[in-house]
């Protein structure tokens, strides 16, 4: 990152996948979110191994959450992740159905965006484990615009499932 272009935003990723190797799938897009441009990967967590959200029949998922610290702005980080997501073969389906990789951007700092194509923070983050868990295992003191600090959002540890795997 130079340091001549503002102030760097911790950003939050939701990383998940379902399909061809999970973890692997996992693990190659946080590598990826490593590289992004003007931007140093700060944190992430455990994976987590939890059973599917929504109604469609598929396998679990792997899940995982990431503390990114870029300077880039919110849609342009929203297009570094549909790129990844791209270039591990991601095709956008069935809503809730299963895939190859979803990068979701979470939290932007303590901004409150709301575009067609982009709202942070992300919809439904109070109601999934697979985000809060390894949310609160790497940033437990973070507020949420809007929730409140992470550590203090009640988390249903039992739907859907959900087990730590490394």
């Amino acid at each position: 990152m130079s340091p001549d272009q503002g102030a760097p935003t911790p950003a939050y990723i939701g990383v998940g996948s379902n399909l061809y190797g999970p973890e692997e799938q996992v693990e190659r897009a946080i590598d990826a979110l490593s590289r992004t441009p003007e931007s140093e990967l700060g944190a992430r967590s455990s994976l987590y191994q939890s059973a599917p959200f929504g109604p469609v029949d598929q396998p679990d998922f792997v899940n995982a959450v990431v503390r990114l610290v870029t300077k880039l702005d919110a849609p342009t980080l929203l297009h570094q992740l549909q790129q990844i997501e791209n270039s591990q073969g991601r095709i956008r389906g069935e809503h809730w159905g299963p895939r190859v990789i979803d990068l979701d951007l979470l939290v932007f700092g303590d901004m409150i965006v709301d575009l067609d194509d982009l709202k942070v923070p992300h919809p439904g983050i109070a109601e999934r484990n697979f985000v809060l868990l390894p949310l609160q295992e790497i940033a437990r003191d973070l507020v949420i615009p809007g929730l409140g600090r992470v550590v203090e959002i009640a988390v249903n540890r039992d739907e859907p499932r959900i087990t730590l795997i490394r």
